[in-house]
């Protein structure tokens, strides 16, 4: 492993660890470093697919976006994507390896994997000059600890140099340095080099004595304070972000009904809700209001129903009916969409017959002329296709249990390398392809005919995500250069 290695670890979960690590890796880059990211082990449902079809955390797939490398699945051999509270699907290499309960995972499993995980490293560690490592959650979970292979015991593997980064904007951030680093014992404390303060706003004057408080109690240095940044307009890692995201009761509160309004859009919030990222690019939108729906009596209030993707088909399709949302959707008279999971909800019946997710059969809602079957086997690929209706190209990705065939009379959403995707029925259209939306193209005729649909005008301004994505990275890899004590991190580094 001839690759020097800088690990970011943190208080907390979401205290920003995915993002400075991806900033990490442009800058790198931009002064000429081979530089490549690795998570030992992700759990997230918001996943990306690899060029050659395996999967990973959609954060690594950022990462190595930002470090201008081709994303693999060695940097994130372990992708875990909770089934329940107390059981996940274990992904190893961008494969489903099985499911674990958490108890099994951690007490036994995790031993057999790590030498996957270490073997991934040095590869990838063997063709870069710099290696970026991020950790889970804080290295200071003391149930955990022993068990724990994604901080501090892979960063004695790798030798990297650590960086403990705490959440100001949350508050008490000096509490839960001191309070990690007091958990670790002297040889865990010696692995960490220096702590960064993130998300922070207001006078940093102000902050200074208790930075140098912090540098005399820790006896490690402040390698930065790196200020909030609004519209990073990037992928944030789990579903931990989703609690800031965007509910009714936040963005629909202008009630006009002017034909110049913006576009309404209702996404389901399932309990497991999975890729929520696929709808970043439609609310940066100027002519979208898209809200995360909790209650079933606000699908109403949309222009556009939305069944996102989910890790537990099934489940989920109960919650629907639990909740009254699935005669919400019966009832809706605007145009309803479904991704991946949520196209199969809209299906007429869905077997298990395999028992991937634990039930033989339940019938959908009978919206789309489809059936579906769950299988063990997962299909994991990028795709380029055409929707049929919209007579209009796109890229995305396909993460998806099963299989799914045409009744009779049925029409495709899209063709892709000659093969049908999806189905349309009416108002009513599903597909399984995740990322539809990040493609400015389609996004934009898509609102164009939507907006059509809902007697809207068309939109006066449209935002092109794809196209200023570079300049997202780079802008947010400017602002962290400016925060942090760079000439000090090449010197712990060694570079």
């Amino acid at each position: 492993m001839s690759a020097r290695a800088l690990m970011m670890l943190g208080t907390a979960s979401h205290v920003g660890k995915s993002l400075l690590t991806a900033a990490l890796g442009r800058i790198f880059s931009n002064d000429g470093y081979r530089v490549a990211p690795f998570k030992a082990q992700n759990m997230s449902l918001n996943s990306a697919a690899t060029p050659d079809g395996r999967e990973i955390g959609r954060a690594q797939a950022l990462q190595a976006e930002a470090c201008r490398v081709t994303p693999c699945a060695e940097m994130n051999p372990i992708l875990l994507k909770p089934s329940t509270d107390c059981s996940s699907q274990v992904i190893v290499l961008g494969r489903v390896w099985g499911n674990c309960s958490a108890s099994d995972y951690h007490e036994r499993r995790v031993e057999d994997l790590f030498p996957v995980v270490v073997e991934s490293y040095r590869k990838l560690a063997a063709g870069h000059d710099v290696m970026v490592l991020e950790g889970a959650g804080s290295p200071a979970e003391i149930n955990l600890k022993a068990h724990d292979i994604v901080n501090l015991r892979m960063a004695r593997a790798a030798g990297a140099s650590c960086l403990l980064v705490g959440d100001i904007d949350r508050g008490g951030v000096f509490a839960s340095l001191l309070g990690t680093l007091e958990w670790l014992d002297a040889e865990e404390r010696a692995l960490i080099h220096g702590f960064v303060i993130n998300k922070f706003r207001g006078d940093v004057e102000l902050l200074r004595p208790g930075i140098a408080m912090a540098e005399e109690r820790l006896k490690i240095p402040c390698l930065g304070v790196v200020p909030y940044l609004r519209d990073v307009g990037l992928e944030e890692e789990d579903s931990v972000a989703l609690e800031d995201r965007r509910t009714v009761s936040r963005v629909w509160r202008e009630e006009s009904e002017s034909p110049g309004r913006a576009l309404r859009v209702g996404v389901i919030a399932f309990p497991y809700l999975s890729n929520f990222t696929d709808f970043d690019a439609l609310s940066a939108e100027p002519s979208v209001s898209l809200a995360f729906l909790e209650r079933a009596e606000d699908a109403g209030r949309a222009d556009l129903l939305v069944l996102p993707g989910s890790k537990q088909t099934m489940d989920d399709l109960a919650w629907l009916r639990k909740t009254g949302f699935a005669d919400a959707v019966l009832k809706f008279r605007g145009p309803v969409l479904g991704i991946c999971g949520g196209m199969q909800m809209l299906g007429q019946e869905i077997r298990d017959p395999d028992g991937v997710e634990g039930d033989s059969q339940a019938c959908g809602l009978g919206l789309l002329p489809i059936d579906t079957t769950l299988a063990a086997v997962k299909t994991t690929r990028q795709v380029m296709g055409r929707a049929l209706s919209l007579d209009r190209d796109f890229r995305g990705y396909e993460i998806h249990l099963g299989e799914t065939t045409y009744r009779d009379g049925a029409e495709a959403f899209a063709e892709i390398d000659g093969h049908a995707d999806g189905a349309v029925a009416g108002n009513v259209s599903g597909t399984y392809v995740h990322g539809l939306f990040d493609d400015d193209s389609f996004r934009h005729t898509f609102l164009w005919a939507t907006r059509k649909q809902c007697g809207l005008e068309q939109a006066t301004a449209v935002v092109f995500v794809h196209a200023e994505r570079e300049k997202r990275i780079e802008r947010l890899a400017s602002h962290v250069r400016e925060s942090l004590d760079m000439e000090g991190i090449r010197k712990m580094l060694k570079l």
